[in-house]
């Protein structure tokens, strides 16, 4: 029981050690590759126009901002 012990607080050690080295560097987090932006796309999808789901999701929050404008409209104050 000692030895998982004493592996688990080395590598509590060792993680808090590079989280310490990490901070003090002052860098940000970038892949390897540098991400999608070291390839010039600004955004996962570069689809000139949104997919299906995309366009129903946009129809339903449209529809609920609608519902809420005359809701708005017609409450009692």
């Amino acid at each position: 029981m000692s030895t998982f012990l004493l592996a688990f607080v080395f590598f509590l050690i060792v993680v808090a050690a590079m989280a310490i080295g990490y901070i003090l560097q002052n860098k940000t987090i970038s892949g390897s590759c540098g991400g999608l932006g070291a390839l010039g796309i600004d955004k996962a999808c570069d689809c000139p126009e949104p997919c299906d789901r995309k366009k129903a999701r946009i129809e339903r929050e449209e529809a609920r901002q609608k519902k809420i404008e005359e809701w708005q409209n017609n409450k009692i104050v």
